[in-house]
């Protein structure tokens, strides 16, 4: 094996150091602080933590004003800017916090727009997050994502330890992430973790214009018009999840053993579909729906990123196993879109 492969099989590994955080007795619920908490994922992860160690063992933090559902959820809320480290530091010692969750990041598509806000979010903002895990021996979980690989990368599959090289700032600062963050694990002994996510699909947030977004618009355009237009083309296949089994995974991660993990970062995934098969097997249930197929920028963004994602050793080392296939993922969205908008 020569130097650079040598450098590649140990990045992801395990420091040889024992990893310190706050020890809690069995008896006991961690703190959580999730970062960022009023995207995709937060709200649900709050309350499934809410549901599992208590009411008051997860605080919901942002720089926006929360909505009504998220008040009659009766979830804990502070407004937090990851960029004002004083505040978060204020927070975390008022609130005796374990774990941080960190959401806060600009995606792919948006970021692109904006690439100083990015890097400042991205970045700075993570690195708040690592220092204040950091001095105060907090749990840190960062995900990442399918856009920290890029077109040299292995697309079919992609397995956990390969070249990455993205080509969106999206996914140089989650590259950068991964690697400060195992960093920090082996230089401070911080237990951090990294899951990197594919397109996760829910039916209780809006698309948002993400390169992945057309498999969450297409629900919605075959509700409402029974037309949808996708800006991929039909054969291009990227890794997806339903979002239950995203949020459960981050749980069965964080509450897993540290000495038990052979990697601080890890791929997961459900499924990989194209536009075309999405569109067939939601029409199987809409038999009106069409597709036309209306190509832009963010296709360039899709050729660079993983087909398929080799999440063996997620499910090797902490038994992940994602429940939702296509099918039921196609049966569960039109499900909860029909309650939610009572098409």
């Amino acid at each position: 094996m020569n130097s650079s492969c040598q450098f590649l099989a140990k990045r992801l590994l395990i420091s040889p150091y024992k990893i310190l955080s706050r020890n809690l007795s069995s008896s006991s619920s961690p703190k959580v602080l999730i970062t960022g908490g009023l995207g995709q994922l937060g709200p649900g992860l709050a309350t499934l933590i809410s549901q599992r160690y208590g009411k008051d063992s997860v605080i919901l933090s942002d720089i926006v004003k929360p909505n009504k559902e998220i008040e009659k959820k009766e979830i804990n809320y502070l407004y937090a800017d990851v960029l004002d480290l004083p505040n978060l530091q204020q927070i975390i010692v008022n609130n005796k916090i374990d774990w941080i969750i960190h959401f806060s990041a600009l995606l792919s598509a948006v970021g692109e727009k904006n690439v100083p806000l990015a890097l400042s979010v991205n970045v700075t903002g993570m690195q708040n997050i690592l220092e204040l895990a950091k001095q105060f021996r907090l749990k840190v979980f960062i995900p990442s994502t399918i856009g920290a690989f890029g077109p040299e990368s292995p697309r079919n599959p992609t397995p956990d330890l390969t070249i990455q090289r993205p080509k969106t700032i999206y996914g140089v600062t989650k590259v950068y992430a991964e690697l400060l963050g195992e960093y920090y694990s082996k230089k401070f002994n911080i237990d951090f973790r990294c899951l990197r996510f594919p397109g996760i699909i829910s039916a209780d947030t809006q698309p948002g214009g993400g390169t992945t977004d057309y498999a969450v618009k297409i629900f919605h355009d075959a509700l409402e018009t029974k037309k949808f237009e996708c800006y991929l083309k039909a054969d291009t296949r990227l890794p997806m999840m339903y979002i239950d089994d995203c949020l459960n995974s981050v749980i069965q991660f964080m509450e897993y053993p540290s000495e038990k993990l052979n990697q601080r970062t890890y791929n997961i995934s459900a499924m990989s579909f194209t536009p075309e098969e999405i569109f067939l097997e939601i029409k199987k249930h809409i038999p009106e729906l069409q597709i036309d197929y209306k190509i832009d920028s963010r296709q360039e963004i899709a050729d660079s990123w993983p087909q398929v994602f080799d999440d063996s050793n997620a499910r090797k080392d902490w038994n992940w196993n994602p429940k939702y296939d296509l099918p039921n993922l196609v049966e569960k969205m039109l499900s909860e879109l029909r309650t939610i908008n009572k098409y």
